[in-house]
C-alpha cells in the first residue's frame, strides 16, 4: 500500500478538550495525532463526505 501524503496544520484546543482527547487516544492505544485523524475520518464517513473506495480489481 502506498503511503498517502499528509499536510500539517496548527490546531488550538482548550485545555479540557485536549485532556479529553489525550485520554481517549490513550484508551484506544493511539497517539493524539492518530486519534484526531481517526475522529475526522470517522466524521467524514458518517456524514457521507468520504469518497467511496474503488473496488480492488486484482480479484
Amino acid at each position: 500500500m502506498a503511503k498517502q501524503q499528509s499536510k500539517g496544520f496548527l490546531l488550538r484546543l482548550d485545555q479540557p478538550t485536549m485532556e479529553l482527547v489525550e485520554k481517549w487516544a490513550a484508551q484506544e492505544f493511539r497517539s493524539v495525532n492518530g486519534q484526531l485523524q481517526w475522529i475526522i475520518a470517522e466524521s467524514l464517513r458518517r456524514h457521507g463526505r468520504m469518497p467511496k473506495e474503488k473496488p480492488n480489481s486484482d480479484s
